[in-house]
């Protein structure tokens, strides 16, 4: 549920307003609500790029003008598959950021159940992730226009080179929104109310 605090400071005589959107999710503090609507919109991202993989396991090539792998199908499908599962997890793991069980490990898991995380225990690998991601993002930019000498895949039709370039550049934007949510989150757990 969103609720919208106020904050009002009083500077020489005048008032000054701050609204901004928050979400109890059960943390400590109270989640930006833009960053909750970010965490939920991360699977959604990285589901074309993952769903448009998973023909190139059976030798289809969705319209790339090159040879398939020369992998064994079982060899390839599982690369595929792996390579899909693990994305979609990543992004799913990403609402950690936003949810409880991103500040405190579940009751459930045996030894640890109820201890408090670390707060760097998330940021770090969160902000390794964004900027690894953030570097496909301007490999992505330099390919798709052809700046300083790189260059994309070459594709059968105009078509396939635009939802090729669809599918990955909702991808891509995964980065930038995961290194935001990063700083959110070091800003709600890491810095005093």
């Amino acid at each position: 549920m969103a609720t919208s605090t106020t904050t009002s400071t009083t500077t020489t005589g005048t008032t000054t307003s701050k609204t901004s959107a928050t979400v109890n999710t059960g943390t400590e503090r109270p989640v930006p609500l833009w960053a909750e609507r970010t965490a939920r919109l991360l699977p959604l991202l990285g589901l074309p790029v993952c769903l448009w993989r998973l023909p190139i396991g059976f030798d289809f090539m969705m319209g790339m003008d090159m040879e398939p792998e020369s992998w064994p199908r079982w060899a390839m499908v599982t690369y595929v598959g792996a390579l899909s599962l693990l994305s979609e997890a990543a992004a799913l793991l990403c609402r950690g950021l936003v949810r409880p069980w991103g500040e405190v490990v579940p009751r459930w898991i045996p030894l640890l159940g109820g201890r408090r995380i670390p707060p760097f225990a998330a940021i770090v690998p969160a902000a390794l992730g964004g900027l690894f991601l953030t570097l496909l993002l301007a490999d992505w930019v330099l390919c798709m226009f052809g700046v300083a000498g790189f260059s994309d895949v070459p594709y059968t039709s105009v078509w396939w080179r635009a939802l090729a370039a669809t599918v990955s550049g909702l991808f891509v934007l995964w980065g930038p929104l995961v290194l935001a949510l990063t700083y959110a989150y070091y800003r709600r757990r890491c810095r005093q109310a």
